[in-house]
C-alpha cells in the first residue's frame, strides 16, 4: 500500500497506576482541611459559646441601675416663680424625660453617635467590622465601634479599657439592655447620663451650663455643638477649646445634612449663627447666689454630703423680677459711688509680643487671671490715646472707646499721667456699657454694698443680695456685718417715746447739748448735726430733718435703759446696743436683716414677724419633704407694738419720705412710702431703711474695712437711690394704701396722739424747752445714770 493510504494510528500516553488515583486523593486531602477548620471554627463558637455562658453571662451585673435610675442629682435652688437660682453638687446634672427632648437634639446625637440606632439590635455589625479592620491596620484598638447601647452599657456598668474582655462584656450588656428597654428609654438614659464637661452631666444640664438655657430652648447649631461633647468632653468643650468645639459642630452639621434630618439652608444658617457660651459664673437667668448660699448651708446642715446628691429641690421665698431689680439696683448704686471718686488706674500690665498668635496667647493668659464679673468686663488695651481707646474682651472681639466712653479715666490717658494710674497699651482695664448701650470705661469697686427685702405681713424675704458681687465675696453683709445704723435707729427711740406720753407735736428742744469730760469720765462729749440748731421743734420735724440733739434729749428724756429694752422687743441685741445716750445716734450695731424685720413692725401695724427664706423642699421624686409655716400678722404673730403706736410712726416715718431727708423719694409718685436715712459718723455707712405696706426693704453702702465714705456723702445719696432704683419695680402695678386710723389713735388739730396720752391727759408738751413739766425731775435723775457710763459714752460714739 502506499504510504499514503497507510491507516493513521495515535499512541495513547503512559500513565503508572499511581498518577491515576492521586488527584481524588488531593480533592479528599482539601475537603479534610476544610471540614477541620469548619469543626474547628465550630469547636472555637462552641468554647466561645461556653465561655460566655459559663463566665460572663452569670457575671453580667443586673439591669437595677437602669431600670431604677437614681442618679447623683444635685441640689437645686429655685424662687418662689421657680426660676432656678443656684445649684450645688459634684455633678451638674438635670433628669429631663424623653418627650421634652426636642427633636433636633436627638438628631444631633444619632447624626454623630449611631445613625442605624433604631435599625441594629444593640451591636452594628457594620460598625464593628469597620472597626475592627481599622484595629488591625493600626496594629491597636483605635476604633470602637460602638453603638449608643453600647455605650450606654459601659457608662453605667464597665470601664473604659480598651480589652477584649471588656468589649465582650460591652456586647453582652449590650444584647441584654436591648431585650430589656425600648430604644427610647436607651436613649433617654444616654442623653441624661454622658459626661459632657464643666462637671455637667446629660444634655439638659449641659445646656445649662454652657449656654443658660433650657435644653428646649436650644436651636440647632446650640444642638450640634452640645452633641459633639461626649467625644472629648473635657479638653474639647466650648469653655476650655472654642475652636475645636466648632470644628466638631461644624461636622455633626454636615452628618445631619447628609443623613436629610436638615435641608442646605438650616446647615447654611446653623454654620452661620454665632455661638455666645456663659461665663460660670453667669449660668442662671437671675442673680441669686447669696440667697442659694444660705439655702445650701442650711440644707446641708440637716443632711450632711446627701445634700448634694439626693436631688432635693428647695424652693424660696424670693421673687425673681424682686431679685433681679435687687441685684441690678445694687449693682448700679455701687458703681456710681464708686465712679464719684475718680479713676483709680488699671489693673495690671501686660506685655504683648510682635508675633501675632504670641500676642494673642499672652492676651488670654491676662484675661484668665482678671475674669470677668457680672457685666464689668475685663479687657486687654491694644490702642490707646486721649481720643481713642481700642481694646480686647475675653471673647476675642475689639471694642472701640471714644467721647463719653473715655471721660471717666481721661486723667489716666493723658500725656503726663502718673505711672500707676496711666492706661497704655497692654493695661488690663474694665468695661460696661451704659444705660444707653455704648461701651465706656470703668472699674471694679472697692466699697460693698447690700439690700434686703421682706414682705412684712410674714417675714418673706423677697430679695436678698449680700454683697457687690458673691463670686469675689462670700460674706453675706446682709445677714453677717455688723454695723452701726446711725439715724436708721432713731424710729425705735421715738416709737418708745410715745409710750412715754411724747407724740409728735411735742416740743424737743433742739439746741447744743454738752457732757462735760467729769461726766464723761473721758473728755467732753459735744453731739452736733449737719445744720445749723432750731431751738424747740416738733418731734415730727426733729424726725423729718433728722435732728441728733432732738434725739439725744428724748432719748435721755425716756432713759437709754428704756430704749433699750424695748428696741429689743424689736429683734436687736441688747449687747450690742448698750444703753447710752449715743445709742440715739445709732452707735450701737445691728445687722440689715434685723433691721429690715424691726421696720417691719412699723409697716405691718405692730406685729413682729421672723424672716424666713425655705418655702418648701422636694426631693427627687417630687415628694414634699417639708413646708415653711410662718407666723403672719393679725393672725398668729405676736404684737409687740400697739396699733395706734405703729400708726403714728407710719406718719411719722410718711413725713421723712415726703419733706424730709429721703424726699427723692417723690420721684417714685406714691403717697404711701415711709422710711428712714441713716449717716454714720464720719460717714462710715450709709443706710435707707424704709417701706410701703407690702415690702419693706433696706439698702446699705460701706467699706469692708470700716473707713469713710466721704464728707459730702449721706444716706440720702448713699443708699436711697439703690431703694429707690429698687422699689421702683417692686412696687410697679402695687395700688396706693392708705390706712385707717386704729381706735387708740386719736386726732387732734391735725396731729396724731395715742388715744390715753393727749393733751391734759398724759401728754408731754415739752422736753428740754423751759416748761415746767415732768421732763425737770427726769433730766435730774437721768443725770446720775449718764455719769454712770463714764469712759464708754464717747467711745462708742466714735
Amino acid at each position: 500500500m502506499p504510504p499514503s493510504s497507510r491507516p493513521v494510528t495515535y499512541k495513547m500516553p503512559h500513565h503508572p497506576a499511581s498518577s491515576r488515583t492521586a488527584q481524588p486523593r488531593r480533592q479528599a486531602g482539601f475537603l479534610a482541611i476544610i471540614v477541620g477548620l469548619l469543626a474547628a471554627l465550630i469547636a472555637l463558637v462552641g468554647l466561645i459559646i461556653a465561655y460566655v455562658g459559663v463566665l460572663l453571662v452569670p457575671k453580667l451585673p443586673p439591669l437595677d441601675v437602669l431600670t431604677n435610675f437614681q442618679p447623683k442629682v444635685p441640689l437645686r435652688v429655685y424662687t418662689a416663680d421657680h426660676v432656678l437660682i443656684g445649684e450645688f453638687g459634684e455633678e451638674r446634672r438635670s433628669v429631663v424625660k424623653f418627650a421634652d427632648i426636642p427633636p433636633v437634639m436627638k438628631q444631633a446625637i444619632l447624626a454623630i453617635e449611631d445613625s442605624r440606632f433604631y435599625e441594629h439590635g444593640g451591636v452594628d455589625y457594620v460598625g464593628v467590622m469597620r472597626a475592627v479592620v481599622a484595629d488591625v491596620t493600626h496594629g491597636s484598638a483605635t476604633q470602637g465601634g460602638g453603638t449608643i447601647t453600647m455605650q450606654v452599657a459601659r457608662n453605667f456598668f464597665l470601664t473604659r479599657e480598651k480589652t477584649a474582655t471588656r468589649k465582650l462584656y460591652e456586647v453582652m450588656m449590650a444584647y441584654k439592655i436591648e431585650h430589656a428597654l425600648t430604644k427610647d428609654q436607651i436613649l433617654e438614659l444616654y442623653m441624661n447620663q454622658v459626661y459632657l464637661g464643666q462637671r455637667a452631666y446629660g444634655f439638659a444640664s449641659a445646656s445649662r451650663v454652657y449656654f443658660g438655657k433650657d435644653l428646649r430652648q436650644i436651636d440647632l447649631a446650640q444642638a450640634a455643638m452640645l452633641a459633639g461633647l461626649p467625644k472629648a468632653p473635657s479638653a474639647n468643650n466650648p469653655v476650655n477649646n472654642f475652636k475645636r468645639a466648632k470644628i466638631r459642630q461644624e461636622y455633626i452639621l454636615k452628618r445631619m445634612l447628609e443623613l436629610n434630618y436638615i435641608n442646605q439652608a438650616q446647615y447654611q444658617a446653623a454654620v452661620a449663627e454665632p455661638i455666645r457660651v456663659v461665663a460660670s459664673s453667669n449660668q442662671f437667668a437671675v442673680h441669686g447666689e447669696y440667697v442659694a448660699e444660705m439655702v445650701r448651708q442650711t440644707l446641708y446642715a440637716q443632711y450632711k454630703d446627701d445634700a448634694y446628691t439626693h436631688g432635693y429641690e428647695v424652693t424660696t421665698t424670693v421673687n425673681s423680677v424682686d431679685q433681679d431689680a435687687a441685684y441690678k439696683a445694687v449693682r448700679t448704686g455701687v458703681m456710681d459711688y464708686d465712679r464719684r471718686h475718680g479713676y483709680r488706674g488699671p489693673e495690671g500690665l501686660v506685655q504683648l509680643p510682635e508675633n501675632a498668635d504670641d500676642r494673642q496667647q499672652a492676651i488670654d493668659d491676662a484675661l484668665e487671671q482678671y475674669p470677668d464679673n457680672g457685666d464689668l468686663l475685663a479687657a486687654v488695651v491694644l490702642e490707646a490715646s486721649s481720643k481713642k481707646l481700642v481694646v480686647q474682651p475675653s471673647d476675642g472681639d475689639a471694642v472701640a472707646l471714644s467721647g463719653d466712653g473715655l471721660k471717666f479715666a481721661a486723667r489716666a490717658l493723658s500725656a503726663n499721667a502718673s505711672p500707676k494710674l496711666r492706661i497704655q497699651i497692654g493695661s488690663v482695664v474694665r468695661i460696661n456699657k451704659d444705660a444707653k448701650g455704648q461701651w465706656q470705661i470703668n472699674q471694679l469697686p472697692q466699697v460693698e454694698g447690700a439690700l434686703i427685702a421682706i414682705a412684712p405681713e410674714n417675714g418673706a424675704i423677697r430679695a436678698l443680695v449680700g454683697g457687690f458681687e458673691a463670686d469675689g465675696n462670700k460674706f453675706n453683709h446682709v445677714t453677717q456685718a455688723w454695723r452701726q445704723p446711725g439715724s436708721t435707729f432713731k424710729p425705735f427711740i421715738y416709737s418708745a417715746a410715745l409710750e412715754k406720753g411724747l407724740a409728735p407735736a411735742t416740743l424737743v428742744n433742739d439746741a447744743p447739748f454738752s457732757l462735760t469730760a467729769e461726766q464723761t469720765g473721758n473728755q467732753q462729749w459735744d453731739p452736733k448735726d449737719d445744720d445749723q440748731p432750731e431751738g424747740p421743734i416738733t418731734l415730727r420735724r426733729g424726725l423729718q430733718k433728722s435732728k441728733n440733739l432732738v434725739a439725744i434729749r428724748t432719748l435721755n428724756y425716756i432713759t437709754p435703759q428704756y430704749a433699750q429694752q424695748y428696741a429689743a422687743q424689736f429683734g436687736f441685741d441688747p449687747a450690742k446696743n448698750p444703753a447710752y445716750l449715743t445709742m440715739a445716734l445709732g452707735a450701737g450695731a445691728v445687722t440689715p436683716l434685723q433691721l429690715a424685720n424691726g421696720y417691719a413692725v412699723f409697716a405691718n401695724g405692730g406685729y413682729r414677724v421672723a424672716p424666713w427664706l425655705i418655702a418648701q423642699v422636694s426631693d427627687a421624686r417630687g415628694t414634699l419633704i417639708s413646708q415653711a409655716k410662718p407666723t403672719v400678722a393679725g393672725k398668729d404673730a405676736p404684737r409687740i407694738i400697739s396699733a395706734g403706736n405703729a400708726f403714728i410712726m407710719d406718719s411719722l416715718l410718711q413725713s421723712v419720705a415726703q419733706h424730709g431727708t429721703a424726699a427723692n423719694s417723690n420721684s417714685l409718685k406714691r403717697t404711701d412710702l415711709a422710711g428712714k436715712t441713716g449717716t454714720t459718723n464720719d460717714a462710715v455707712d450709709g443706710w435707707f431703711a424704709g417701706y410701703q405696706h407690702t415690702m419693706v426693704a433696706v439698702t446699705w453702702l460701706g467699706y469692708d474695712q470700716p473707713r469713710s465714705l466721704g464728707s459730702r456723702e449721706f444716706g440720702a445719696q448713699l443708699a436711697l437711690p439703690l431703694w429707690i432704683s429698687f422699689m421702683d419695680k417692686a412696687l410697679h402695678n402695687v395700688p396706693m394704701y392708705q390706712a385707717a386710723p386704729p381706735d387708740d389713735v386719736a386726732v387732734i388739730d391735725g396731729e396724731l396722739y395715742l388715744a390715753d396720752k393727749t393733751p391734759g391727759n398724759g401728754f408731754v408738751a415739752g422736753v428740754d424747752v423751759g416748761a415746767p413739766d415732768a421732763s425737770d425731775a427726769s433730766d435730774a435723775a437721768n443725770a446720775s445714770d449718764v455719769a454712770e457710763d463714764r469712759s464708754k459714752i464717747l467711745d462708742l460714739f466714735k
